[in-house]
C-alpha cells in the first residue's frame, strides 16, 4: 500500500483526529515528480570581510565554522550552517582614494587588484581572500565573483559609482580592457590559489542608479549586452571556464516585464534570450544557461510575493533551458509585518525570510538561493552574522536567521531535486502568509529532506509515513526561540506523530540506513 506524509494544519478543512486529538492532514509527498534541480545555498563576503577576515584567528574561524562547517557537535547538531556556495566581490578599488571617493561609509569601500600603473597587486583584498580559503577548506566548492563596479582607472568618472545614473560608468572604449581584467583575476585565482570560479557576474543591480553609497554602476540593455558580447570573445580567447552570469537584476521583475521608469533594463528573459531580440546573447559560449535576479521589493504584500513569482514560473517554460537563481536577498522593506531597520537576530526575521525561501524555491523554482552579506557590522536585518563595527576586532553575534537558512542549506545539497508535495490549502495565500510551509527535496544519495516553516502560533503534527520500509530513520532538526538546528533521532517513519513547534522551522531528514 503506498504510503504518504501526514501534517496537522489546523486551519485546514481536509483531515483526521490523529490518537492525541489534534487534527492531522494529509501531505502527499511523491518522489517519483521532480521539479528543479538545487544547485546551492550561498551568501558573499561584501563588505565586512575585507576586515572581519583580519580579525584575531579565533573570531573570524567562529565565523566561517557558522557560515561553511558541515560537522557536528556531540548531541549530533550541526555547528554551522554549511553553505555550499560563495559569492566574493572583486573590489573597484574606491578605498584607496579614501573621501573623495563619494562613498561616505569607508566600510562600503574596497580595495582593488589593479593599480594606478596597470599591475596588479595582488595581496589586496587580504581579508576577503581568508575567507574564501577558509570556505574551500571548509567544503564549499562553488564559487562566483560579482563586480559592482568595474575598476576606477577604467570608469568615466574615474569613480566606483555614476555621476548621473543614466548609463553605464564605462565607456565602450574600455569594454575589452574590463575584459582582460576579469580574465587576469580569474586565471590568478585558478593558478595561485586553486580557486575556480564558477560564475562571474559583471553586471550588479544594473537597474540602479549608483550615484553613491556604495561601489556600483547602472547599464543599459544595449550597453550589457555589447559589454558581455567583448567580454564573451576574450574569454574564449584566454579559454576561461567561469560562466558568465548576465543578468543580476535588482529585482525579479525586471526579468519578466517592461518597467516604465527602466524600459531600457527591465525586459531580461526576452531580451537577452530571445533569438529574434536584437540584443540576443544566448548563442554565447561563455554565457550561463540562467537568469539571476534579487528579491528585494516584491515580498509584500504576499499576494505580491506570490504572484511575481509565478510569473518568473511562467516565463520560463517558454525558455525551458534556463534557470533561475535567486541571487541576492535581505529585508529592505518597512511593512506592517516587518520593518529592515533593527538587527533581525530573532525568529520574527527568520521565519520572514523562510517564507521567501518557500516561495522561491516552491513558486518561482530557484535553483540556488543566495543571502546577501553573509556578515554585518549595521543595525539592519541584512546579515546571517552580526559584529561590532570595528576594524581591527570585536564581539561576533549568530542570529536565528543564520540557522534558519541551515534549514534549507545544511541538509538539502547540491544535485538535489525538489520533489512533489501536496496538501490542502497549500496555494492559498493565506496558507503562506500564516500556515505551514512544507516542501521537499530528494539528494543524491537518496535521502528526503522535509523542510516545515510552521508560521503559527501553535505546534503541529506530522506523520511521516512515506515509503517506510525504505526510509528506516528519521532525525529533525529544529530553530526556534530556545535552538539552533536541535537534532534528534525520532526513529523510524513508522513510529508515530512528529511535532513541529509553533514559531519555529524544522527539517526532517530521512535517510535509507
Amino acid at each position: 500500500m503506498k504510503k504518504w506524509i501526514l501534517l496537522s494544519l489546523l486551519s485546514s478543512s481536509f483531515y483526521f483526529l490523529s490518537a492525541q486529538g489534534q487534527a492531522v492532514v494529509e501531505v502527499n509527498i511523491d518522489a517519483a515528480i521532480t521539479f528543479q534541480t538545487i544547485h546551492n545555498f550561498g551568501a558573499s563576503d561584501a563588505w565586512a570581510a575585507q576586515y572581519v577576515g583580519l580579525w584575531p584567528e579565533a573570531k573570524k574561524s567562529k565565523v566561517a565554522e557558522w557560515l561553511f562547517s558541515t560537522e557536528t557537535d556531540a548531541t549530533g547538531s550541526p555547528k554551522g550552517i554549511g553553505l555550499t556556495a560563495w559569492r566574493f566581490n572583486i573590489g573597484a578599488g574606491s578605498a584607496i582614494q579614501g573621501d573623495d571617493s563619494g562613498i561616505k561609509d569607508p566600510w562600503r569601500r574596497t580595495e582593488g587588484f589593479l593599480q594606478a600603473n596597470e599591475t596588479y597587486d595582488w595581496q589586496k583584498q587580504a581579508g576577503q581572500r581568508w575567507f574564501l580559503q577558509a570556505a574551500k577548506e571548509q567544503g564549499v566548492d562553488q564559487f562566483v565573483a560579482f563586480v559592482n563596479s568595474p575598476p576606477i582607472y577604467f570608469t568615466k568618472n574615474r569613480k566606483a559609482h555614476s555621476d548621473d545614473g543614466l548609463s553605464a560608468n564605462l565607456s565602450s572604449d574600455n569594454y575589452a580592457a574590463y575584459a582582460n581584467f576579469l580574465t587576469d583575476v580569474l586565471h590568478h585565482f585558478k593558478d595561485s590559489l586553486a580557486i575556480d570560479f564558477d560564475y562571474v557576474s559583471p553586471f550588479n543591480e544594473p537597474q540602479w542608479e549608483w550615484k553613491g553609497g556604495q561601489e556600483g554602476s547602472p547599464w543599459n540593455n544595449t550597453e550589457l549586452a555589447a559589454a558581455a558580447m567583448v567580454i564573451d570573445s576574450i574569454f574564449q580567447l584566454e579559454k576561461i571556464n567561469s560562466k558568465i552570469e548576465i543578468t543580476e537584476a535588482g529585482a525579479i521583475d525586471y526579468l519578466t516585464g517592461t518597467k516604465k521608469k527602466h524600459q531600457n533594463r527591465s525586459d531580461q528573459i526576452e531580451t537577452f534570450f530571445n533569438p529574434t531580440s536584437p540584443h540576443y546573447l544566448g548563442s554565447l559560449s561563455t554565457l550561463a544557461p540562467k537568469v539571476a535576479a534579487h528579491s528585494y521589493f516584491t515580498t509584500w504584500p504576499v499576494e505580491k510575493l506570490k504572484r511575481e513569482r509565478e510569473r518568473i514560473a511562467e516565463k520560463l517554460q517558454k525558455y525551458p533551458d534556463l534557470e533561475y537563481w535567486m541571487s541576492e536577498y535581505c529585508i529592505l522593506e518597512n511593512n506592517e509585518e516587518i520593518k529592515g531597520k533593527g538587527r533581525g537576530l530573532g525568529m520574527q526575521t527568520a521565519l520572514y525570510v523562510a517564507r521567501v525561501i518557500h516561495a522561491d524555491l516552491t513558486i518561482a523554482n530557484a535553483s540556488a538561493w543566495h543571502w546577501w552579506l553573509a556578515m554585518s557590522p549595521y543595525d539592519f536585518k541584512d546579515g546571517l552574522v552580526y559584529h561590532d563595527k570595528n576594524v581591527a576586532d570585536g564581539a561576533i553575534y549568530d542570529s536565528k536567521l543564520l540557522w534558519a537558512f541551515g534549514n534549507y542549506a545544511r541538509f538539502i545539497r547540491p544535485g538535489a531535486s525538489r520533489i512533489s508535495v501536496s496538501y490542502a490549502d497549500r496555494d492559498l495565500t493565506d496558507t503562506l502568509q500564516n500556515g505551514v510551509l512544507v516542501s521537499a527535496y530528494k539528494n543524491k544519495d537518496g535521502s528526503v529532506v522535509v523542510v516545515a516553516v510552521n508560521q503559527k502560533e501553535a505546534a503541529v503534527d506530522l506523520e511521516l509515513n512515506l515509503d517506510s520500509e525504505s526510509y528506516v530513520k528519521v532525525t529533525s532538526y529544529v530553530t526556534n526561540t530556545e535552538q539552533n538546528l536541535k537534532s534528534k533521532v525520532l526513529g523510524k517513519l513508522t513510529d508515530g506523530i512528529f511535532t513541529v513547534g509553533e514559531k519555529s522551522i524544522t527539517t526532517f531528514v530521512l535517510q535509507l540506513k
